[in-house]
């Protein structure tokens, strides 16, 4: 993929996760924002796609119910927007919270990020 191609692709995916985003703010409770990652060489298999809400409660309430399911859906619908295929898209999905960030990262998500 080129430069110019993965920019794009970027943008197409900025935007269409931002729409998913705003749906699961107003549907989900405690969700707070969403964010990505990929390694341009590494594409797609190297894309994350993390869901954040702001306590663990409420990231565990909204997994055990019907959230997670919608959030997976909403990323899939995203994905196919941004003409991104892949074949199981839970396993480029993960949840957080601030919450779990600040404890165990001192609120640094570039940091928590990198790690799986």
């Amino acid at each position: 993929m080129s430069k110019r191609d993965l920019a794009r692709l970027e943008r197409e995916l900025v935007a269409c996760l931002t729409d998913a985003c705003e749906s699961a703010k107003a549907e989900i409770v405690g969700f707070s924002w969403l964010t990505h990652r990929l390694d341009p060489d590494d594409f797609p298999a190297s894309l994350r796609i993390t869901w954040v809400f702001e306590r663990e409660a409420e990231k565990a309430a909204a997994l055990a119910g019907e959230a997670k399911a919608r959030m997976l859906a909403l990323t899939a619908q995203a994905l196919d927007e941004a003409g991104v295929q892949l074949d199981h898209v839970a396993w480029h999905v993960r949840f957080d919270s601030e919450e779990a960030c600040v404890r165990n990262h001192a609120g640094d998500w570039n940091r928590r990020l990198k790690h799986p």
